[in-house]
């Protein structure tokens, strides 16, 4: 099969020919690749390929795909072979969907949603992501205020819709100045261009100095220090990309923030409740894909042999939008 393979010493991706993978354990299925998403994750495989066991310059990436199985693992119930699926893969694994054929967990596998395969492709990651932050670690239809920082990025895109559809009063991102009408078509109703001006007074004015009651940093850096200084009395903050340092954070005890992490990768390692908690994720986040209530915008379609260069693209921050690959018809 053709497939695009990782290759640690050289930090490089290239177009290779291997053998069709088949299952590895009894609750695996193989699946014939349909589309598969592109994510930052996958082109900073640089940063983390010492967690994949085994590792070598046969490694397959790729998370997020759009398929129908070819092959079940003994133990495998509630699938038949010829059934379509999306999934959100497990980056610790080596046949991922960069290829025309991958090997999953049939335990975190949702029926296909209705919609083209590149537009399913293009939702676990990010899509899960910010529906496991909003609604899960905090249910977000039970609050007015929201800073979003990083609108204009995946999550951050697929949140500010989430908080649209729930009815949120005050939906804040940040973006630059080009991508404002982008992320104000998208739900959001202050925008704050974080380059040239100062997000916490300008939450302050918006709020009139009481602050949101959820911050969800989907950038990392320091956005983590902005996003408590910007919360209410008894506020929530959601992080998406590094450690929460609550003794960082001003008055965070004596103002009585609360504070979450999620990693949605976790739903694979941590054992029944964590692959349940994964598969309810993408089922809810797909629904509201098919009703029309979530768009992924800004959507480019590439073949097979592309995914290489548009991952390394990636890396230097050269693209815009959702980038799937289109495997098979």
């Amino acid at each position: 099969m053709k497939a695009i393979t990782y290759q640690p010493a050289t930090d490089t991706f290239s177009l290779s020919e291997l053998p069709q993978p088949q299952v590895q354990s009894d609750f695996d299925v193989v699946v014939r690749v349909n589309a598969v998403g592109l994510n930052p994750v996958d082109c900073k495989v640089n940063l983390w390929h010492s967690m994949v066991e085994g590792m070598n310059d046969t490694f397959v990436g790729g998370l997020d795909v759009s398929g129908t199985i070819v092959e079940l693992g003994s133990e495998v119930t509630g699938w038949r072979v010829g059934d379509r699926v999306l999934y959100h893969g497990n980056m610790r694994r080596l046949s991922g969907g960069f290829a025309e054929y991958a090997v999953q967990d049939s335990r975190t596998l949702i029926e296909h949603p209705d919609v083209p395969a590149e537009v399913a492709a293009a939702t676990p990651c990010a899509g899960w992501t910010a529906y496991r932050a909003l609604l899960d670690k905090v249910d977000i239809t039970q609050h007015r205020s929201l800073f979003i920082a990083g609108g204009a990025g995946g999550v951050g895109s697929f949140a500010l819709q989430l908080a649209k559809h729930a009815g949120v009063e005050t939906i804040i991102t940040t973006a630059s100045s080009a991508k404002h009408d982008y992320v104000k078509s998208l739900g959001a109703t202050h925008v704050i261009d974080y380059r040239e001006q100062d997000v916490v007074q300008q939450i302050a004015d918006i709020t009139g100095g009481d602050g949101v009651e959820i911050a969800l940093d989907c950038v990392g850096g320091d956005n983590d220090k902005t996003c408590a200084a910007v919360l209410a009395y008894e506020g929530h903050l959601i992080e998406l990309v590094k450690t929460l340092e609550p003794s960082n954070y001003d008055n965070a005890f004596l103002r009585g923030l609360s504070f979450h992490q999620l990693s949605l990768g976790s739903g694979h390692v941590n054992g029944e409740q964590a692959r349940k908690d994964l598969v309810h994720a993408g089922e809810a986040f797909s629904a509201l894909v098919e009703q029309g209530h979530i768009q992924v915008s800004e959507l480019k379609s590439i073949p097979l042999d592309r995914i290489g260069e548009q991952l390394v693209a990636m890396r230097d921050q050269r693209t815009k939008g959702k980038i799937v690959a289109i495997v098979a018809d």
